[in-house]
């Protein structure tokens, strides 16, 4: 079934509740419906068939949910584009999906043109003044919905790329669906919740688990165009929303502004945190700075987004994630030395690995991946489980330190590191050592004023960084580099810190 269908339907019970707000501006369910419908009306008008790509580079904004449902609506593939790609990775992105028309605000046109040369799509412009808003008014409605089957691409989403070339990950209306519906039910939304959407909605948190969800129920979204920790505090003191998500690096910064200054945040329902691995003093940070206590999620593009968490009211354990959503994934533990796969309790690390409604079919344009062995898609992720389940993040594969022929995780590192009260944000990686190979080497960056010897001086009296796991290198940096997502960029701190 394609997608635009269920979205339909929920407006049409909800005409008259608010669905997007940005600023000042609110649209209502009925005017959003009558937007998608007309957009769907002008890409039928235009040529753009079934099957055809219709790409999005912008930051959160009210055209953006119009483009990807009027998409659907037409029976075409959204492509949402990570808004800070460099030239290199966009080019690759807008040419390999092969994007008929491309909605993007108006000082971005320029650079797209220069990046694709002679090669330019159909541009239609955000903002009231824009092309795309001249366009939906000037547009009949579609009437009805493009047929699409369960198994037919509804998104392309662009890796970020900093490991290599991006990948254009499938995402058909049935994965979609799946983790749309998995969200609804793990944390029990309905049309009376309200998100503020902070995360980008080129990725699939702020899409699939922030948005679509809301939309699927009849509630309320308001976006931020960019993050600002001091516009979020007021936003969520001024509008009370219920249910929202932070990236680990907003995360730490809500902490971090208000842990000597703390402000009563009691209106979340769920306040959801991820992205990468948070060390549990940023955790703490926060509840203590906000009252909100976190609900932790882990996914991957490749699978749609949310596939591990908490079930809502379900206390937190110490440095897990929380259980998968079986309903949607079934999972496995793969030792990387080739032994039996771990049963739930046994001690020792694994691979996570996946399957389900919510995993890809595949990368746009590769026949053949090392990622899908047997129908399971392996994640890269190592982590370890319990007896009940649930399931705790050690690290990525390729980010594993090997020093002095010991294995050396650098999340675990960076957990204990981050409990040091002077430490805003901490980052681990391996470098060159004559004698070890590897050495661990930790780039920080303070609260306050201190020097990279009380740092050693500290680690040296840590129990838990002791041996091969202390960091012989500290490098003191004023930000650490991220990724469009806001996650940790490894590759480009180990260019920084050869």
């Amino acid at each position: 079934m394609n997608l635009a269908t269920l979205l339909r339907r929920a407006a049409a019970d909800h005409a008259e509740q608010v669905a997007l707000r940005l600023d000042a501006t609110e649209i209502p369910y009925a005017e959003f419906a009558d937007q998608v419908a007309r957009f769907a009306g002008y890409l039928r008008a235009t040529g753009v068939n079934e099957g055809d790509r219709v790409a999005v580079l912008a930051p959160n904004c009210l055209e953006y949910l119009v483009a990807i449902v009027g998409a659907w609506q037409a029976g075409a593939v959204g492509v949402p584009l990570n808004y800070m790609f460099p030239d290199a990775p966009l080019r690759h992105a807008l040419l390999d999906s092969g994007a008929r028309l491309v909605v993007l605000p108006a000082q971005d046109v320029e650079r797209v043109e220069r990046v694709l040369g002679a090669e330019t799509p159909v541009f239609l412009t955000t903002g009231a003044e824009g092309s795309f808003a001249t366009a939906v008014a000037g547009a009949e409605p579609l009437e009805g919905v493009v047929p699409r089957l369960d198994g037919d691409d509804a998104l392309l989403m662009y890796t970020s790329g900093s490991t290599g070339v991006p990948k254009g990950v499938r995402q058909t209306h049935r994965n979609i669906a799946a983790q749309v519906d998995g969200a609804i039910e793990v944390y029990e939304l309905s049309g009376d919740d309200h998100v503020l959407n902070c995360m980008p909605m080129f990725h699939v948190g702020g899409l699939q688990l922030a948005s679509l969800p809301m939309l699927l129920r009849g509630g309320q979204i308001t976006f931020m165009p960019r993050w600002d920790v001091v516009r979020w505090l007021e936003l969520v003191e001024q509008l009370r929303p219920t249910y929202g998500g932070l990236i680990s690096t907003m995360m730490i910064d809500v902490g971090n502004r208000t842990v000597d200054q703390p402000v009563v945040l009691d209106s979340f329902r769920v306040c959801m945190f991820g992205g990468s691995r948070t060390p549990t003093a940023a955790i703490e940070r926060l509840q203590k700075g906000t009252g909100i206590l976190g609900t932790e999620i882990y996914g991957q593009t490749e699978q749609s987004g949310l596939v591990v968490t908490y079930r809502a009211g379900e206390t937190r354990r110490p440095d897990s994630m929380g259980r998968a959503l079986d309903q949607i994934v079934r999972t496995r533990l793969v030792p990387v030395d080739g032994s039996p796969d771990l049963e739930p309790g046994a001690s020792g690390v694994g691979e996570l690995w996946v399957r389900g409604d919510a995993v890809t079919p595949g990368y746009w344009g590769v026949t053949d991946s090392e990622k899908f062995v047997d129908g399971w898609f392996r994640t890269g992720d190592l982590m370890s489980r319990d007896a009940d389940g649930y399931l705790y993040y050690v690290d990525r594969i390729d980010d594993m330190i090997v020093s002095g022929g010991e294995n050396v995780f650098p999340q675990m590192v960076e957990e204990h590191l981050a409990g040091h009260p002077d430490l805003a944000e901490v980052a681990v990686i391996g470098t060159a050592h004559e004698r070890w190979v590897e050495q661990v080497t930790a780039v920080v960056v303070t609260r306050r004023e201190i020097t990279v010897e009380e740092l050693h001086r500290w680690c040296a009296e840590h129990p838990d960084l002791q041996g091969m796991h202390r960091p012989r290198r500290i490098e003191i940096v004023d930000a650490l580099p991220r990724t469009g997502s806001g996650k940790l960029n490894r590759p480009d701190l180990r260019r920084m810190f050869p």
